[in-house]
């Protein structure tokens, strides 16, 4: 091994490949990293000061404790609805619906308080408001409609794939820009179609397996225990709306 001192300061790596990778004596002061599988990885020797991480906590063990456990409790305690968002029966997964219906209306209100073109902007190159809801038609589109009730192709042109898919060929313009009461009543229709598929849920479904759905796309076609389909859109719903909060803030304090 050579004590050359290599400096890559500056550069971007995208759509890379670092699986197995060593890394020793390495300065990561000031890196921004997004979209990393961080799975598997052992560090040691590490200075971790003024670190700020989100994402998706398992298993994470740091000096010998395990701190997702830890995290799951404290986000309970700060935001009771917190807990409800993994629901186990029928009537948890109404009961987070509901609670998500409310809490983007409340949200909703608060974009509609800014300037209609910093519902366009993106903050630290996270989806702008506007984009957030897009998508969120889309994972509706993609789990419920295509997953849950088998439709092979439940899209609208304004859905908005997540920025890492590569399964489908979107054959949809993703530049475009529309209002935000263009967005919001697609996503009415979505959520719509949401209340109705809950509203019949039974226990005995939540244990079940999906059909598997026909045609190319994502998710690729396969069967998928319907629980985890349904709890897919909780997720989505609750974490996306904390994203855009938090963006909605930042942009009403410019």
């Amino acid at each position: 091994m050579s004590d050359q001192l290599h400096d890559l300061s500056d550069t971007t790596f995208e759509r890379t490949r670092l699986r197995e990778t060593r890394f020793s004596w390495i300065d990561l002061s000031g890196a921004w990293v997004r979209h990393a599988g961080l799975r598997d990885v052992r560090m040691r020797g590490v200075e971790l000061t003024d670190v700020e991480i989100d994402g998706e906590l398992e298993n994470v063990v740091i000096n010998g404790v395990d701190v997702a456990p830890l995290i799951e409790a404290e986000l309970a305690r700060r935001d009771p609805d917190y807990a409800k968002m993994k629901p186990k029966t029928a009537d948890d997964f109404r009961e987070a619906w509901d609670i998500l219906e409310r809490l983007w209306a409340e949200t909703v209100d608060h974009a509609r308080s800014l300037d209609p073109e910093l519902l366009h902007e993106r903050v630290d190159d996270e989806w702008s408001f506007i984009e957030t809801l897009r998508h969120l038609c889309y994972a509706t589109d993609a789990w419920i409609g295509r997953v849950y009730l088998g439709d092979p192709d439940p899209w609208s042109p304004l859905d908005l794939p997540f920025d890492t898919l590569r399964d489908l060929q979107w054959r949809h313009d993703e530049a475009i820009r529309p209002t935000l009461d263009e967005v919001l009543a697609l996503r009415a229709d979505r959520q719509a179609t949401v209340r109705r598929v809950l509203a019949d849920l039974t226990d005995a479904d939540l244990e079940g397996q999906t059909t598997p759905v026909e045609g190319e796309g994502w998710p690729p076609a396969d069967s998928y225990p319907v629980a985890e389909a349904l709890g897919i859109v909780v997720n989505e719903e609750w974490h996306h709306r904390r994203f855009a909060e938090r963006d909605l803030t930042t942009l009403g304090g410019r």
